[in-house]
């Protein structure tokens, strides 16, 4: 079965945020993922937004991760504070990504179609047709 995880997203403080929450949550943060090192194409980002965090991540307890990332000018999708997070759905399966990805997309607008990323798992985004923001994941041991 999938799991649902909370991505928040920041106005270039997201590094000091996770800093912080580790203090509270204890736990190991995933390696912090710099803008400096994407490679989507068609995606200048500024060199003043290069050190900035794209994504890392934190347990929370045995079965939640609370992930994050700084918003560049650059991403289509500014910071506005009350719709700054998404769901993140974790899956076991390339089949289930395409499921509830093509599902819970339907009627709504698609941001990256499901593809193997660029640090090699099975990723889309989306936001549904009532506006709620939602990523699919799976994980490319599970491919």
């Amino acid at each position: 079965m999938a799991t649902l995880n909370p991505n928040v997203m920041f106005k270039g403080n997201c590094e000091q945020a996770f800093d912080f929450y580790q203090t509270i949550f204890g736990g190991a943060l995933s390696p912090k993922m710099r803008w400096a090192d994407h490679k989507m194409p068609g995606m200048e980002v500024p060199e003043s937004a290069k050190h900035l965090i794209m994504h890392v991540s934190i347990p929370i307890g045995e079965e939640s991760i609370l992930m994050g990332g700084d918003v560049v000018d650059c991403t289509e999708n500014p910071v506005t504070f009350g719709n700054n997070f998404t769901i993140c759905i974790g899956t076991k399966s390339k089949d289930e990504a395409d499921t509830l990805f093509n599902g819970l997309s339907k009627g709504g607008k698609i941001m990256m179609p499901m593809d193997i990323a660029f640090w090699g798992d099975y990723f889309g985004m989306f936001t549904d047709q009532f506006g709620i923001q939602w990523q699919v994941i799976c994980d490319a041991k599970l491919l």
